[in-house]
């Protein structure tokens, strides 16, 4: 049997398709977290397997003291080594700002278009409403994290912290992995 440039070429192509049919990011666990109850509360916060190939995660907070018009959120990425050390990215973003410019930072438009499509936090500040982030399927996740931006395969923790008006108010950590 030859091997020929054009069958080299070929072969790999075809495991690299083979490759990406497999790789996907399956979430093992969603924790939500109010840090002070007067001032939000997670109405819901869960992960959902439909079936084997079809999983979402809902988020819904309830604010008490609106309208909002401070919002930092710090975003950290950590990956599974011996213990969740931090990988590529630990952004703190004024996210009132943001959503006035979102074209500002890379990392944090990265970051938020993770979720922005199902979620309502589509304006800038004030919230006055309760925010959602809804039925985030992690087929969509799966495509940002292998096709806009290869991460190697691994176990992944992503934290985020909301801080209003300069206090900490909630923590979401959203754990799985990357096959």
């Amino acid at each position: 049997m030859c091997l020929t440039p054009i069958g080299i070429c070929s072969f790999f192509l075809i495991f690299l398709m083979i490759q990406n049919a497999y790789s996907g990011f399956e979430s093992t666990n969603v924790k939500c977290t109010s840090h002070d109850e007067s001032y939000a509360t997670f109405e819901y916060c869960f992960l959902k397997a439909i079936n084997r190939t079809y999983k979402y995660v809902s988020i819904k907070v309830k604010l008490h003291q609106v309208p909002v018009r401070k919002v930092k959120v710090n975003f950290a990425l950590y990956e599974r080594l011996n213990g969740y050390k931090p990988f590529l990215y630990n952004v703190t973003v004024d996210a009132c700002n943001y959503l006035l410019k979102p074209k500002g930072n890379p990392v944090v438009t990265f970051i938020f278009g993770l979720f922005a499509p199902y979620s309502n936090m589509n304006h800038s500040c004030p919230f006055n409403h309760d925010v959602t982030v809804e039925k985030v399927p992690f087929s969509y996740i799966t495509s940002q994290l292998t096709d806009i931006l290869p991460f190697p395969k691994s176990s992944y923790a992503f934290f985020s912290e909301w801080y209003g008006d300069g206090k900490r108010r909630a923590t979401v950590e959203v754990y799985g992995t990357l096959t």
